[in-house]
């Protein structure tokens, strides 16, 4: 099978299966912004930004690490049990410590405690399949991967409605029922965690063959070489993710304590629709990470490389689009609630910002494939310095106007950076002309659309129209070529 066609492939299968988990905070979002005010909501946003930063810290990197040498070393039971065993030692300690010392937890991040011993447990248990997804996707199991992740999805997706919607009325109107003994009055946030809680359990069972079936023993020597080339990328990870929640945090800290809350809700929620873009950038980087790696020793890998960056700007240049043209048609279907609408203005800002990530992760093919995961981290350590300091520096007196702004010029920062040192350690023949056409029209088109008619439909589509007809002028053979030849 053409290698583009297969890669295509399988990241629409890897698509579906982080559209849905993702999806599930859109299908809620009308749930929890109609039972929760602008201000209840923001307290749901700040416990999950802490929420994100600990699932990256006991991730450490090892997903990566474990693709890159599983790819390479012969042995690879040697690579599958090292890696288990790794992530089994990090979570039990994990939890052994943050139940002792959940006290403090609590008062640094500004979490009740109950929320807290929700929150170890669904982080360890999530860490526990961190290796055997990786497995799936190096083993080329999209399909079966997707699966267990929709399973993930549904579960939690029916507990939040029953918890949430079902479960207070069924109470209400049979007292005396089994039923009437789970429900508790302002319990709604335990009722998320405790969905959370079942759906991570569950998913655990489904992949635990892998440490069932797989003969343990431990090389020090693999695990050594490992950490080294991990612990950039989790550096590399959590400034990540200082990029992309970090800001909910400081907006409660350094805002009017009577207010922060409810920007932090009305922030979070707009900050939402831009989630059709992560969703695309997340799905092509699950299919391209181990492209990268199984084509790396073939003949003129770059060439593949540039291909791949090429048709993600093109796709990406059409979902920037579409979500700015269309923000107002979504902000009704998914914010239902007007309270939060006044922070719509984010949402171009937020969707190009994720679409400058999404390049910066084709681009990083080469600091992964010549291990020089360090300098990645750098880059990143960088674009995180840069939230902070717009942040800190703006938020008093822009709001949540600066947040966005902030992670525009971090995301944009390090794609241009990436690109730089890409050309000095491994050059990649991309098409510049054709990349930047794209990406400049449709960045255009959408300030346009947005800014100057103020997200008038009918001259917004006219706009999106005349880009999908240059996009299909210019690439209809090529594309034609990926997807029908054999």
């Amino acid at each position: 099978m053409n290698p583009l066609k297969k890669l295509f492939k399988q990241t629409a299968i890897y698509g579906l299966a982080t559209v849905l988990p993702r999806m599930l905070s859109f299908l809620l979002l009308p749930l929890y912004t109609a039972l929760l005010n602008t201000a209840g909501y923001g307290e749901v946003s700040v416990i999950f930004a802490w929420f994100a930063i600990f699932n990256v810290l006991l991730a450490y990197g090892m997903e990566t690490a474990f693709f890159r040498f599983y790819s390479q070393e012969e042995d690879k039971n040697k690579v599958i049990s090292t890696s288990l065993l790794s992530i089994l030692g990090t979570t039990a300690f994990f939890v052994f410590a943050a139940l002792l010392f959940q006290e403090s937890m609590a008062q640094i991040t500004g979490i009740e405690v109950k929320y807290v011993r929700y929150a170890i447990f669904i982080l360890a248990l999530d860490a526990l399949v961190i290796i055997p997804f990786a497995w799936l996707r190096a083993n080329e199991r999209p399909t079966r991967y997707a699966v267990i992740k929709i399973l993930n999805v549904s579960l939690n997706f029916g507990l939040n409605i029953f918890f949430l919607l079902l479960l207070p009325k069924i109470a209400q109107g049979n007292p005396e029922s089994i039923f009437s003994g789970l429900y508790q009055e302002n319990f709604e946030i335990s009722y998320i965690f405790i969905s959370n809680l079942v759906a991570s359990g569950v998913t655990l069972i489904l992949m635990s063959h892998l440490y069932l079936q797989q003969p343990f023993f431990f090389d020090k020597v693999l695990w050594h070489k490992m950490i080294r080339y991990s612990m950039p990328i989790m550096i590399a990870g959590v400034a990540f993710t200082i990029n992309e929640v970090f800001d909910r945090i400081l907006l409660e800290w350094l805002l009017p304590e009577d207010i922060a809350k409810s920007e932090v809700g009305k922030y979070s929620a707009c900050y939402k629709l831009a989630l059709f873009m992560t969703l695309f950038a997340t799905a092509f980087r699950m299919g391209i990470e181990p492209f990268f790696f199984n084509h790396f020793k073939t003949e003129n890998p770059q060439k593949a490389y540039a291909q791949v960056t090429n048709y993600f700007v093109v796709l990406g240049s059409i979902i920037l689009l579409s979500v700015v043209v269309f923000a107002d048609v979504l902000k009704v279907i998914f914010v239902r609630n007007e309270a939060y609408w006044e922070a719509m203005s984010i949402v171009p800002l937020i969707v190009l910002a994720s679409f400058f990530l999404g390049i910066y992760h084709n681009l990083s093919v080469w600091y992964k494939v010549t291990d020089k995961t360090r300098i990645g981290a750098y880059i990143s350590l960088i674009g995180a310095l840069l939230t902070i300091v717009i942040n800190m520096a703006f938020i008093p007196r822009f709001g949540y106007v600066a947040s966005a702004v902030a992670t525009l010029v971090a995301y944009g920062s390090m794609m241009i950076m990436s690109f730089f040192f890409g050309r000095m350690y491994y050059p990649i023949p991309y098409n510049f002309r054709k990349i930047i056409f794209y990406l400049g029209l449709s960045i255009l088109f959408s300030a346009l659309s947005f800014y100057v008619f103020n997200g008038n439909l009918l001259l917004g589509s006219t706009l999106l129209i005349l880009f999908l007809g240059l996009i299909y002028k210019m690439e209809n053979d090529k594309l034609k070529q990926i997807f029908f030849k054999k």
